[in-house]
């Protein structure tokens, strides 16, 4: 079997990447080791910058998105007990979309079955081979049988723990990476949020996060020590801890119910250099984590893929090299300026274990300075609708 560009992977980044090429004509195939039904229940990230939704548009599955999500013109900072608004819209002409990740793969899937692209979901051992020569090509395993497919190229869209970044050698990488000593405890649960945008809070007992997945569906957020246990953690327990660190007129208003997912996430910041291995090309989390604080795991893969994609229809269309040789120096300039982002979200709202009142102050002058200046209001609103491709 043969394909143009094999795309290893169906989550978000190579569902884009594979609808781009096959409005574009160009022939693709996309496995992935999971099943179709594991693949959409997980449950990830929910605010789209206006690239990653022009995106969606442009692959022709931005209909529902668009129905159905959230447009965000602002969201809030709330620090020693009040609330102060970052308006996005009004600093930078620009706002967020939030539409949960899950919803957006439906409807990639959705779209890639009516225009008759080609998954190979359950495909076992997938193994990447000869991508720096000149036959690369894949085998994986299928209903007890090895299966062989030749491309031109190979782009590893399968996340962090996937087979794309573990086949290149340990010398032609190098990866920077910084763990961070504490995770967030996250429900989901069926009441209205709280709040109609988003609300990160700093607080002497850790961070908060109150987001959302639509108008009747709830995602909130605790920082919490990488050892606790689940089980320890009530519906009840939850909530008590979330309301301590909101301001009075947020936590006298939270509406509490049954959550049905519960998980805790350790956060980190991982980049690898180079993106690119002669045929082999890393997108999304095959590449780079950030920590959720600043909302941009989802949409730097979405920026990946458009500067993937660019390459690869210059490629077949002027028969130029030119994208794909600029590829990884494009994609990494976008990577680093949304990691730095992360990173002082992240530093800023946080309790580090060792920090004390010393550290609180001075997030919290920190904090007053970014909502009292007009300056550092744009400067962080320009970073979180999303900084251009």
């Amino acid at each position: 079997m043969r394909t143009k560009v094999a795309i290893i992977g169906s989550g978000p980044s190579g569902l884009l990447l594979g609808q781009l090429l096959t409005n574009a004509g160009i022939d693709n195939i996309i496995l992935d080791r999971a099943g179709k039904d594991y693949i959409l229940s997980r449950v990830r990230a929910g605010v789209l910058e206006e690239g990653t939704a022009g995106m969606l548009d442009f692959a022709g599955a931005g209909a529902r998105m668009h129905a159905e999500g959230l447009p965000h013109d602002g969201f809030s900072l709330a620090f020693k007990g009040r609330d102060h608004r970052i308006d996005l819209f009004g600093l930078t002409g620009k706002r967020v979309m939030v539409y949960g990740q899950t919803e957006l793969t439906y409807d990639l899937m959705d779209k890639r079955e009516a225009t008759g692209g080609k998954t190979i979901f359950d495909a076992l051992n997938i193994t990447p081979y000869d991508f720096s020569g000149d036959s690369p090509y894949l085998t994986y395993e299928k209903d007890g049988l090895t299966h062989r497919l030749d491309c031109d190229f190979i782009a590893g869209c399968d996340g962090y723990h996937g087979i794309s970044r573990r086949s290149v050698p340990q010398q032609a990488l190098k990866t920077f990476e910084r763990v961070y000593p504490f995770g967030w405890l996250g429900i989901l649960v069926d009441v209205p949020p709280v709040s109609h945008e988003l609300i990160y809070a700093n607080h002497p007992r850790g961070f908060a996060l109150c987001s959302m997945r639509s108008e009747t569906r709830s995602r909130y957020y605790i920082q919490c020590d990488l050892a606790e246990k689940i089980n320890d953690w009530s519906d009840e327990r939850f909530y008590d801890e979330l309301r301590r660190r909101l301001p009075r007129n947020h936590a006298e208003v939270l509406v509490v119910g049954p959550s049905f997912e519960k998980s805790i996430a350790p956060l980190r910041s991982f980049v690898a250099e180079p993106m690119r291995f002669g045929a082999l090309f890393l997108v999304g989390d095959a590449a780079h984590i950030v920590p959720p604080t600043g909302a941009k795991g989802l949409n730097l893969a979405a920026s990946d893929v458009h500067y993937l994609f660019s390459g690869l229809a210059e490629h077949y269309t002027e028969h130029s090299s030119a994208g794909l040789d600029a590829y990884s120096s494009r994609a990494l300039k976008r990577v680093w300026s949304a990691v730095r982002f992360s990173w002082s979200m992240t530093t800023m709202m946080h309790r580090f274990p060792d920090s004390g009142e010393f550290d609180q102050k001075i997030q919290e002058a920190e904090l007053d300075y970014l909502v009292g200046s007009v300056a550092a209001s744009s400067a962080l609103a320009e970073n979180y609708v999303g900084l251009p491709y």
